[in-house]
């Protein structure tokens, strides 16, 4: 996620780092180059201009120029504009007091407003909500059937009914209330382009069931034709926030930093994949630290806490103390890690880490090896695996489809790790890892 364009502005930020000091001259050819890189990543062209403006005026303050770290003062500017181009503050949806809470979402066609519209539904079942999924997208074939699909995998209601959209919309305000469902989401029909009778008729559906909050769903990949339309849809339907979907696609970026300033609009949640867990609150301070290169360690910890089970945690933490963590265990751990999304995104959130493997190859299907490895042995094996010998590696090795080297290497990593964590919990952590460049007070 915008990483040609966090690679670009840190070049830059070297440069102005090794200033001894700071003129209105290298400060205004710095943010030219800021400027030109913005605009590269497709960035709206008066957007651009207005944060290169405010940055210079705060750059060239008494402050800025006589500071001993000018270098810094000057990204810590930027990163303040770039939080308030953003919106500068989170801004979550808006519950209903009186339920149901009712989202309309709408967007172009092939903007992932129906994938999007199962993983709200998805994020608000984990709050105790109880969704209803709606299917107003009489149009397009299968999107009433993919829409089912969907809500069968997340166990969630989905309302089809049978007229027009209007009606079916309707319909199913009535149906939730008569069921106990206190959140609707009502999926439209997508547009190819800006149609006018399509418009009207997602305008009529928002005027007969009234949403607590309408969404504009916007595939971040396609740059300024998507703030375009936003500007569009916003004019027709006037609506109260934005999605942005395909965040961890080959995106530039530039549509995240200018649809803000354009319609006016908060930007509410970010989709970053296709799991249907892959959705998240759009937070303006963690993203402009993503795209300056600072990581989000924030998001980090929220992942992590949402992946791991408490409970769970402290029986590991009992074997471990025991040392009695087995591969049944190791197993366990990588289905926790593997929901919490792609390894690229995870490392692209701590600070400097992202940025120094760039160049990295990072094979995302290692644990399907490593599961196939250990699905391959017997529970005893799991259980026990000093009594791995060669036959059974060999046994293990071609039951997997690996080589015999792959067997090994996983089996002498996972003796490394396990004399690591007996370590941890006979020294405990601050000692353990004392000396290294982890530190813990």
């Amino acid at each position: 996620m915008f990483e040609d364009l966090t690679n670009k502005l840190e070049k830059t930020f070297k440069l102005i780092r090794g200033q001894g000091k700071l003129t209105e001259k290298n400060i205004s050819d710095t943010l030219r180059e800021v400027r030109r890189i913005l605009l590269d990543a497709d960035v709206n062209y008066r957007v651009a201009k207005d944060f290169i403006e405010k940055v210079e005026k705060k750059s060239l303050g008494k402050e800025v120029l006589n500071s001993i770290t000018p270098g810094q003062l000057i990204i810590k500017i930027i990163n303040d504009e770039l939080i308030e181009l953003l919106g500068g503050m989170t801004e979550g949806m808006v519950i209903s007091k009186q339920p149901p809470s009712i989202y309309l979402i709408s967007g172009l066609q092939g903007s992932g407003k129906t994938t999007f519209s199962a993983k709200l539904a998805n994020y608000l079942k984990k709050s105790s909500m109880k969704p209803l999924l709606v299917a107003c997208d009489i149009y397009r074939p299968a999107a009433i059937q993919q829409l089912k699909t969907l809500g069968e995998q997340l166990k969630v209601s989905v309302f089809e009914g049978v007229g027009d959209p209007v009606n079916i919309a309707a319909d199913a305000i009535s149906f939730a209330k008569k069921n106990n469902h206190n959140v609707v989401i009502v999926d439209t029909a997508g547009r190819m382009h800006i149609d006018e009778k399509m418009m009207d008729e997602i305008a009529e559906i928002k005027k007969t069931i009234s949403p607590t909050e309408t969404y504009f769903v916007v595939d971040s990949m396609t740059g300024q034709d998507a703030v375009n339309t936003a500007k569009a849809f916003n004019e027709k339907i006037d609506f109260d926030g934005v999605v942005l979907t395909k965040l961890d696609g080959d995106t530039k970026g530039g549509c995240a930093l200018s649809i803000r300033a354009v319609v006016q609009k908060p930007i509410k949640f970010v989709s970053l994949g296709e799991k249907l867990e892959s959705i998240e609150v759009f937070h303006p301070d963690r993203l402009a630290s993503r795209i300056l290169g600072k990581g989000d360690i924030v998001s980090f910890v929220e992942k992590a806490q949402d992946a791991f089970d408490e409970t769970e945690a402290v029986k590991l933490e009992e074997k471990i103390r025991a040392n009695k963590f087995d591969f049944e265990d190791f197993k366990e751990q990588i289905k926790h890690i593997k929901r919490m999304g792609s390894i690229s995104q995870l490392l692209g959130m701590i600070p400097g880490v992202g940025t120094n493997l760039k160049n990295v190859d990072i094979d995302e299907k290692a644990f399907v090896k490593i599961e196939a490895i250990i699905n391959s042995m017997t529970k005893v094996e799991r259980k026990n695996p000093r009594v791995l010998n060669g036959s059974r590696r060999k046994r293990i090795a071609k039951g997997s489809g690996n080589t015999i080297q792959d067997v090994n290497r996983l089996i002498k990593q996972f003796e490394e790790m396990q004399k690591m964590m007996k370590r941890v919990s006979s020294m405990g952590m601050k000692n353990a890892f004392k000396g290294s460049k982890f530190q813990y007070n």
